[in-house]
């Protein structure tokens, strides 16, 4: 049964400060109960307990920290179909899609035990001592990444699961050892009650301590604010928009001891649409784009805003194609009813520039009561694009704009002025792909990840993926949010030197009793030193 109590290190705290409660965005009813904004003296309490615990986990095996994720795991599972009604009464999220996603979140959870059980993701390195070397001895050096601290965490709308409260950013800052405090999101603050619980469950499993983790309600900034200036809180892991994203960024650097800030903030991930592939199957193309628009009503950090391709009759077939499949598609309600707000609005500034117009959009007309969005596609030429900025943000939901160039060399132009971007696609053949590479070098410096016939929906949680890219897509570009790389956010390399082996770190020692991957005088060995 849900509370709207915040939950601080095992404690239950009242939120009767500005109360408020979730609404479904299908039928605009409030959901019980009330929850409410947490306050600067709870966000002390939530980091005083968390740094307090910082010890007990960092110290923690990795045996008894890959535990604590497998009981999370299973206790995710646990919490059953109540999970998913809730969400979906939240979020309008369909059950089939919330299931998916839930399974994401207790496969990251696996993906993190086995990546620490196995402990090469560390990078042990050892210099061994040489004292006869002249003119001087060589010191026994070793080096180790370790834990930072308490985290803050800024779960995502559109994934309350994978990118929430048990999400990449709390899965991977608790395997590598750091406590977490977790903000939840307002527009599924039961969903965030829920798996709140089922991180203390899993803790308490791994006799570990609360103070790990906390988690607090609030609608507006300030509680954000209070958790990014606590002097205790050493990193903050954001999903959300650029403008919110940025206010947080700033605060994390105007601290006394500014902290690094993790922000995932989105982008127009432009697809390029080479020759050869418009002239095999433009057709084909156009209903994969309709597909990566819509899918969860354009609602994506990676949704495809821009497609660029050089006009002919071969881009006019695309445009045809893409207009048709738009009418097909029946509005569905957006997560909530501002997000829906401000997709009306944003497509509504497009409507009036000149020189863009509307190729195609849902043939139903959307239910506002019900926060449904309708697809709408648009078509410009590539000077209309480049000369209106409004063009060139995002308007999170089901719309894109497809632009027509007079020549590669223009697309390429656009290309170099693009902002950072989570992804870029190019669509094309082989010999479009080598013919056009002086494209790929150009989205090498634009983008975190580049996407070959394909489109950037759809994220696999892996070693090799990186999600993130050059600001203003990432507050960082070196960092990714999904996947086994996330977790170097929240470490830091401490060195060793001329310590006796038992008082070592444990993944440093001689015996090397995980068997993980090291360094050793520059060769990379699971062997015993």
């Amino acid at each position: 049964m849900l509370t709207g109590h915040h939950l601080i290190a095992g404690r239950e705290a009242a939120a009767d400060h500005a109360p408020f409660q979730a609404m479904n965005p299908t039928t605009n009813q409030k959901l019980e109960p009330f929850f409410g904004e947490a306050t600067a003296d709870l966000a002390d309490e939530a980091l005083q307990a968390a740094d307090g615990a910082f010890d007990s986990l960092r110290m923690a095996s990795a045996e008894t920290r890959a535990a604590l994720l497998d009981h999370l795991a299973d206790e995710i599972m646990a919490l059953g179909d109540a999970l998913l009604e809730r969400a979906h009464q939240e979020t309008a999220l369909p059950m089939a899609r919330l299931t998916g996603e839930r399974g994401r979140a207790i496969g990251q959870c696996k993906m993190f035990a086995a990546l620490i059980r196995e402990g090469s993701w560390a990078q042990m390195s050892i210099d061994l001592p040489l004292p006869d070397r002249v003119p001087a001895p060589k010191p026994d050096v070793r080096r180790v990444l370790l834990p930072i601290g308490p985290v803050v965490v800024f779960g995502a709308s559109n994934f309350p699961f994978a990118i929430g409260v048990v999400g990449t950013d709390t899965v991977s800052a608790l395997a590598s050892g750091c406590p977490v405090v977790v903000k939840a999101h307002q527009a599924h603050p039961g969903t965030c009650e829920m798996l709140s619980r089922a991180v203390f469950n899993a803790l308490r499993k791994a006799g570990l301590p609360d103070g790990c983790f906390s988690m607090l309600h609030g609608r507006c900034h300030d509680i954000g604010t209070e958790l990014v200036k606590h002097p205790l809180t050493q990193a903050v892991a954001f999903t959300g928009s650029l403008k919110g994203g940025r206010a947080m960024m700033d605060v994390a650097a105007a601290r006394p001891h500014p902290i690094p800030f993790y922000g995932e903030m989105g982008s127009i991930n432009p697809v390029f649409l080479l020759p050869g592939a418009l002239k095999e199957r433009a057709a084909k193309i156009a209903e994969g784009y309709i597909g990566a628009v819509t899918m969860g009503v354009g609602q994506f950090c990676t949704n495809p805003a821009v497609v660029l391709g050089i006009k002919g009759a071969d881009l006019n077939t695309f445009i045809h194609s893409a207009g048709e499949g738009a009418q097909k598609v029946a509005p569905q309600t957006m997560l909530h009813r501002g997000i829906c707000e401000t997709f009306e609005a944003g497509t509504a500034v497009w409507s009036t520039i000149e020189g863009l117009k509307l190729a195609g959009q849902s043939a139903a007309e959307p239910n506002n009561e019900a926060s449904q969005a309708a697809c709408r596609i648009f078509t410009t030429t590539l000077d209309v694009l480049e000369s209106n900025e409004e063009l060139q943000r995002e308007v999170f939901g089901p719309c894109s704009i497809v632009a027509a160039a007079d020549s590669l060399e223009e697309m390429l132009t656009f290309a170099r002025g693009l902002e950072g971007q989570l992804t870029a696609a190019i669509h094309g053949t082989t010999e479009d792909l080598r013919e056009y590479a002086a494209l790929v070098r150009v989205l090498e410096r634009k983008a975190g990840r580049i996407i070959f016939n394909g489109f950037g929906t759809g994220i696999e949680p892996c070693a090799s993926m990186h999600h993130g890219g050059p600001y203003p897509a990432a507050s960082h570009s070196f960092f990714t949010s999904i996947g086994t790389g996330s977790i170097y956010r929240f470490v830091r390399p401490v060195c060793y030197q001329g310590f006796p082996d038992d008082c070592l770190p444990a993944p440093l020692q001689n015996a090397n009793n995980a068997g993980a991957m090291r360094l050793v005088d520059s060769t990379l060995t699971r062997a015993a030193v």
